[in-house]
């Protein structure tokens, strides 16, 4: 078994950078290089017969490799370009009415798809403060429950299991996103009987933008029938049929032509992922954070993640004053970590 440290010639840009900010870009992996000329010279070399020798298939393929890896079934899981996207393809499968169009929601997780929520005027969405909150203000009236597994700015990992359990209670679905956790905090996504479940390649997974991620519940796939859609989630789409026949599984959660040098780029920082395992890595991880945490109060500044391991992801968030001037120093220094307002520098090792 090859030490933790050895991997450090798998990225590049730690030949000059202290990089410490894997919770918002993952550092690259050397194969990428690889992965997208291989890419390159496939189209150069096979041109349109290289969606037949799988091209076509990536969104499929790529995606049983993200469920290995956050505890999901084979066919359960699919590609897309961002949460977002993916989030509306969930929304899209649910038809609001009197009665059932609440959306419980927490005010710490990322806003962006709070913003798809919102701007849908048939849906009443109530904001929590906190995933208690979450749980006491879920009711019959409640149709989605989306959450963070791990909140992007304090690195608090939250309690799905009982968001869960109140959720399927009262008929409601929960929507998990685990972009700030999976690669770095051990996940079980058949365990946790989310019913769907997000997430993207641009942090710990070190796959790089444009790989998000949609994990539907087998049970959900077989019936469910998204309306954001297009012809790639047809069960014909060579066909050019005039009307929609969903093809089977979380395939039918798929929309257009895929992004395919997007996805083989992804598959570097995945099989790294792959080989070293999650748990090894949370293990390393949290030596790490620990230290960090150490080091920031034998300075007196203020820790704003948790301290329990239990509830800390893979981050560190330290509120000191004029926090925008010191990444700026930090920046110059080679020391790349990144701050959010509100909370303070965040700062993200990795493996």
């Amino acid at each position: 078994m090859r030490k933790l440290l050895d991997y450090r010639s798998e990225f590049p840009i730690l030949e000059h950078t202290t990089y410490l900010i894997n919770h918002s870009l993952g550092a690259m992996p050397a194969r990428v290089e690889e992965r997208v000329a291989d890419y390159a010279r496939t189209w150069r070399e096979r041109g349109i017969r290289a969606w037949g020798e799988g091209w076509w298939e990536l969104p499929m393929t790529v995606g049983d490799q993200i469920g290995r890896i956050v505890g999901a079934p084979p066919g359960s899981t699919v590609m897309h370009q961002n949460v977002a996207i993916a989030e509306a393809i969930v929304l899209s499968c649910f038809r609001p009415v009197s009665g059932r169009n609440r959306i419980v929601y927490e005010r710490a997780n990322f806003p962006s798809v709070r913003y798809l929520y919102e701007a849908q005027p048939d849906l009443e969405v109530v904001v929590c403060e906190d995933d208690g909150a979450i749980v006491d203000a879920i009711d019959e009236r409640t149709l989605l429950v989306p959450i963070s597994h791990v909140l992007f700015k304090s690195a608090e990992i939250q309690d799905v299991e009982a968001i869960v359990r109140r959720a399927h209670e009262v008929g409601a679905h929960v929507v998990l996103d685990a972009y700030q956790s999976a690669g770095i905090v051990p996940l079980d996504i058949t365990a946790l009987n989310v019913d769907f479940a997000v997430g993207g390649s641009v942090k710990w997974l070190c796959g790089g933008p444009g790989n998000g991620w949609l994990y539907v519940r087998p049970d959900l796939s077989a019936r469910l029938e998204p309306t954001l859609t297009g012809w790639q989630a047809h069960e014909s789409p060579f066909g050019f049929e005039e009307e929609m026949r969903y093809a089977a599984g979380a395939a039918r959660f798929l929309t257009g032509t895929p992004n395919v040098p997007a996805l083989y780029a992804a598959t570097a920082g995945y099989d790294l992922i792959e080989e070293i395992g999650v748990e090894r890595i949370r293990t390393n991880s949290l030596r790490q954070t620990d230290r960090l945490i150490e080091l920031a109060d034998d300075a007196g500044f203020e820790v704003r993640s948790p301290r329990d391991h239990i509830r800390r992801g893979g981050t560190v968030t330290v509120h000191v004053d004029d926090f925008p001037a010191i990444h700026r120093e930090l920046s110059v220094r080679q020391i790349l970590c990144d701050f959010r307002p509100g909370a303070g520098i965040r700062i993200g090792p990795h493996y």
